[in-house]
């Protein structure tokens, strides 16, 4: 074996006899950097030149090129090889070009793969082209080279959805060629040169991906494939640019020329990456990883060693929480009031695990025998954290708090479940505040992504942190915020919801002001969310005192979805809401007993009385440093109440609509609505005045 010729800062070329291995070492993940790029160029053209028979690229590290280096997207990039150049050199190389594949091949890498005539891989490896979960299309010959080795459908599920395809199914598929039984680097790189001196030996075809045709031979023409294809897909990707132009592109794949669907593929492109979704989706793949940092928490700062979990309360968020630890291999003791109650909660766990397509029986019982289920809290006294999950009553928590304090181990981590009351009131009843912090799942906890921490004034370092890295670990997108009520979502949320209030008694119906949110890409609006959680939540009959529209409407036998008629009236058997006249009418005739006149109120003036209130809270947030960053109150709205992601969150969209534009609106809601919610914020008008953005504030 020859000695290593460095072909850049990251890429080296050796020999095995007669191979040349064109070798990446670009970590963490051997993203495709301007500098890895002119090292493959300089590779395939240096090892063709030295009279090498066959080439290998391998790279070092935990895993093959995992995508384009995407700090590079819209910045000064020195001049290097471009991408096209890298897969010409290959796609064109005189001897077999075979790329060798662990840990993941995906969007670039997975493009720069496709251009080898030959692929092998570990058993453990992935791929896939993920572009589109950045509001992208694969901009390298992807979408024309895949469905030419992989088929149409494949391509068309692989692209639209982003998913990583195991080894095995890449196989299957066509996309490998060979996959080895083992995982190692040393294993991985023996097999490629063994394949590549077959490749000589057996003289085998140098595969253009490019020139193949028969996979897409069956969908060329073939419009009812791409038509039931979009069908299939329509709801999930409601709103999304992205998806669409990834089919449109592997219709050229099928239709076109290879060439012909190259210049297809370069013209959506650009026109995605110029515009403002994937600019909003790029924005928030940063944020979210920004909302781990915490400044103040130093990297080492120790954590609570957590091997067993308590979970207070086997209702719907108590349930759900326990299976985010199970899932993880995390035991759980979920503690109930009494054993009726706790035979419920378990039985609507499994019911849950039952029902997931994703989870196989032997699994099911693998779960819940990592959950032990009791009625005494006593048993909580060997949990190094426990989550209570009860009502959001200051008093209740506070009494077990007291409780928790007095059984719970010395050190061990005590989370409330609440999602507005103040952390700092619940912490002060134990001996040990420095403990106490808020871990705010949202509903239905197993789903949901978003976990929203709640840094009490004395929560320690080491509580923060290990809050922050359990989150990782059961998979939730973790934020860290302050104490307020209703903290960073619900706070915004109320304002929202205050401005829907005053629009019904204006003139403007549920399914006006619901359909305005439902069309910007939220899933649902106010009164189709109110009905979907039960309009009767807190509603007492024998207190009601006709006072509110949803009194009313409770009064009048309406409870929301769980009895078909609230806001609206639903089919029993799809749940389709219908507006109902009905409705309409009782909410016309109470707002104007109250005195209100009702009048046409446009869908621009709802969609700005609805979000305005809420950016204006943000930067109040921001004021008080209950969010660390604006990033973060993006992050939290995204995953926790459906903000469209291609909208970026509420700060993002602020800043794209124009900071000036807004403060001009709030200020002249302000003087003909009034309410505190329009009061100005200090910090939205500075940063208005001096061009600044929310978005990457800081507090």
């Amino acid at each position: 074996m020859s000695e290593s010729i460095e072909l850049s800062q990251s890429v080296r070329l050796e020999r095995d006899g007669d191979v040349a291995l064109v070798i990446v070492n670009n970590p963490p993940v051997n993203a495709l950097s301007w500098h890895v790029r002119q090292g493959l160029f300089d590779g395939m053209t240096q090892a063709v030149e030295s009279g090498a028979k066959s080439i290998v690229v391998i790279c070092d590290g935990r895993t093959f090129i995992a995508g384009a280096d995407i700090s590079e997207f819209g910045g000064n990039v020195p001049k290097a090889a471009g991408l096209q150049e890298v897969q010409a050199a290959m796609e064109d190389a005189p001897v077999p070009v075979i790329a060798a594949i662990h840990g993941t091949a995906l969007g670039g890498g997975l493009e720069v793969a496709l251009c080898a005539h030959y692929r092998v891989s570990v058993a453990s490896a992935k791929f896939g082209l993920p572009e589109v979960n950045l509001g992208l299309l694969p901009g390298a010959g992807g979408t024309q080279r895949l469905p030419r080795l992989v088929g149409v459908p494949k391509a068309l599920e692989m692209m639209t959805t982003g998913r990583h395809v195991s080894s095995a199914e890449a196989q299957a598929g066509g996309l490998v060629d060979e996959v080895i039984a083992g995982n190692g680097l040393d294993e991985l790189r023996a097999a490629a040169v063994a394949f590549a001196n077959k490749a000589v030996a057996e003289n085998l075809p140098l595969v253009r991906v490019r020139d193949r045709d028969d996979k897409v031979a069956e969908a060329k023409g073939n419009d009812q494939l791409f038509a039931d294809f979009r069908k299939s897909i329509a709801r999930k990707t409601r709103g999304f640019l992205a998806p669409e132009y990834n089919i449109q592109c592997i219709e050229a794949a099928a239709n076109l020329p290879f060439g012909e669907g190259l210049k297809v593929e370069g013209k959506l492109f650009m026109e995605l990456m110029t515009g403002p979704q994937s600019g909003a989706q790029r924005y928030y793949f940063f944020a979210e990883r920004a909302a781990n940092k915490i400044p103040d928490i130093a990297k080492d700062t120790p954590l609570i060693d957590v091997q067993k979990v308590g979970i207070l309360g086997a209702g719907t968020m108590g349930g759900g929480i326990a299976m985010n630890f199970v899932n993880v291999g995390i035991p759980v003791t979920i503690v109930e009031r009494d054993q009726a109650s706790l035979d419920k909660g378990l039985g609507v766990v499994r019911k849950n695990y039952e029902r997931s397509r994703s989870t196989t029986a032997e699994q099911v019982e693998e779960r819940m025998a990592l959950i032990t289920g009791s009625t005494s809290k006593q048993d909580f006294a060997d949990c190094d954290m426990v989550i209570e999950a009860v009502f959001e009553d200051m008093e209740l928590k506070k009494s077990i708090f007291k409780e928790l304090d007095e059984i719970c181990k010395p050190g061990a981590l005590l989370a409330s479940n609440t999602s507005a009351l103040d952390v700092n009131e619940i912490a002060s009843v134990t001996s040990r505040p420095e403990s106490v912090i808020g871990m705010h799942f949202f509903s239905p906890a197993n789903v949901m992504k978003l976990l929203e921490n709640v840094r009490g004034d004395k929560s320690s370092d080491s509580v923060v942190a290990t809050t922050m890295a359990i989150g990782k670990k059961i998979k939730k997108v973790s934020v860290m915020v302050g104490v307020c009520p209703g903290f960073v979502g619900n706070r915004m949320l109320f304002m929202r919801g205050a401005e829907a209030e005053r629009m019904l008694m204006e003139g403007a119906t549920p399914a006006q002001i619901d359909s305005v949110l439902y069309d910007f890409g939220f899933p649902m609006g106010p009164f189709s969310m109110s009905d979907l959680a039960g309009l009767d939540i807190g509603w007492k009959e024998e207190k009601s005192s006709s006072s509110t529209i949803r009194e009313i409407l409770c009064e009048n036998g309406r409870r929301g979805q769980k009895n078909g008629r609230g806001y609206y009236t639903y089919d029993p058997d799809t749940r389709a809401a219908t507006p109902d006249p009905e409705v309409e009418q009782l909410i016309k005739d109470f707002a104007v007993s109250k005195g209100h006149e009702q009048r046409e109120v446009t869908d621009q003036e709802i969609l700005e009385r609805l979000l305005y209130p809420m950016v204006n809270e943000g930067a109040k947030i921001l004021e008080e440093k209950i969010a660390i960053r604006g990033s973060d109150i993006d992050v939290v709205w995204v995953n926790g109440y459906g903000w469209p992601v291609y909208r970026g969150g509420p700060m993002h969209w602020a800043d794209s609509i124009g900071l000036a534009e807004i403060v001009s609106k709030i200020e002249s809601y302000s003087e003909s609505l009034g309410g505190k919610h329009w009061d100005l914020s200090p910090l939205l008008k500075s940063l208005a005045e001096s061009g600044g953005q929310l978005q990457t504030h800081a507090s």
